[in-house]
């Protein structure tokens, strides 16, 4: 089970933390960040790592643990600052961000820090691979999920929809995807960039169990994860975000895909996210 299990409350002030982490972090980094995609999937990430998934800091090798993929590679440092807020790896590791030698690389890698389960940043790749676990855990019968993000930018890559063709086929009901729809993706709007939508009628078609929940909101996002019950099809959660949320001169802004803030914008952000 998950170790903290913290209310609604506690998980949303776990998400700001999170949020100033990333801020100072991505300021920090010599080779900056992707500070939309990260602020985009906090919300989502908290309600993971401190009530949904069944995984725990010293039970890294635990056969019958819950995955988790960060399919979106390029949001590595949201990540990193969540894995650090939930005991996974040391606080002080974040400064390291991107510098040399550092454990913490500008995309996940596993054999460098601990509690990442795939190296990612190639998108596309996160989903087949998620679906061979998810595929492999059916057949020996372990009642493990499988749980993976993905940008909605990502889903521009075809590999996504191959794999999701297997996992219809193969019922994997303990298959869920995450899509962090934050409308943004790189310099410009998804709908303008490549149009994926009606993004839950094309998952539907492709043989999926379509959900939504409001991506920023640790309410819906942990009610709608908890109220999933497996009916014979992999699940989809149609995640409604904002890029850059959470600081107001970052949300909803193409132009912070991969810019960090700097100088006063720091304290800026840092005074948005201080705690009530």
């Amino acid at each position: 089970m998950n170790p903290y299990k913290l209310s609604y409350a506690d998980i949303e002030q776990k998400a700001k933390a999170i949020r100033r982490n990333i801020v100072v972090m991505n300021a920090n980094s010599p080779a900056g960040g992707h500070t939309g995609a990260d602020l985009s999937q906090v919300d989502i990430l908290a309600s993971l790592y401190f009530r949904v998934l069944n995984c725990a800091p010293d039970r890294l090798d635990d056969p019958k643990r819950d995955i988790y993929i960060q399919s979106k590679g390029h949001g590595a440092g949201g990540y990193y600052c969540c894995l650090a807020e939930a005991g996974y790896i040391p606080q002080e590791w974040l400064p390291t961000y991107q510098h040399a030698d550092s454990k913490l690389p500008g995309h996940p890698v596993k054999q460098k820090t601990p509690g990442v389960e795939l190296n990612t940043g190639a998108l596309g790749h996160g989903l087949p691979v998620a679906v061979g676990l998810a595929l492999a855990a059916k057949k020996s019968g372990n009642q493990r999920k499988i749980y993976v993000l993905t940008g909605d930018g990502e889903l521009d890559e075809g590999s996504n929809w191959e794999a999701a063709l297997v996992a219809a086929h193969y019922k994997l009901d303990n298959l869920i995807i995450i899509n962090d729809k934050n409308t943004l993706q790189l310099a410009g709007f998804t709908k303008d960039i490549m149009n994926t939508d009606p993004l839950d009628q094309k998952w539907k078609a492709f043989g999926m169990e379509v959900h939504e929940c409001r991506g920023n909101d640790v309410h819906s996002v942990v009610d709608t994860l908890e109220g999933l019950k497996p009916q014979g099809k992999p699940i989809v959660v149609i995640a409604h975000t904002i890029k850059g949320a959470g600081i107001s001169f970052i949300q909803g802004k193409p132009e912070w895909h991969h810019k960090v803030p700097k100088g006063e914008e720091v304290e800026l952000a840092l005074e948005e996210l201080k705690d009530e």
